[in-house]
């Protein structure tokens, strides 16, 4: 099994979403969960197209963290 972290942010309009250990790979929604439930789907496929290419899927090397800053 892979495991890729995600990446949403919060536009304009909707809600990107991508996958810094695949590059290429991004979906958008109106909500953050429909981006996070299309990059899902955008992620199988990515990886489904890879294997079928003969080609090796990318080790996720990605990890984020939230950090906490109090004002002065």
């Amino acid at each position: 099994m892979h495991r890729f972290l995600i990446i949403t942010e919060k536009a304009e309009e909707n809600h990107p979403a991508y996958s810094p250990d695949l590059p290429g790979c991004i979906a958008t929604g109106a909500t953050r969960e429909e981006a996070e439930q299309n990059m899902h789907e955008a992620i199988g496929l990515h990886v489904h197209g890879l294997l079928e290419d003969g080609m090796p899927v990318p080790e996720s090397s990605s990890f984020a963290e939230h950090f906490a800053v109090e004002p002065k």
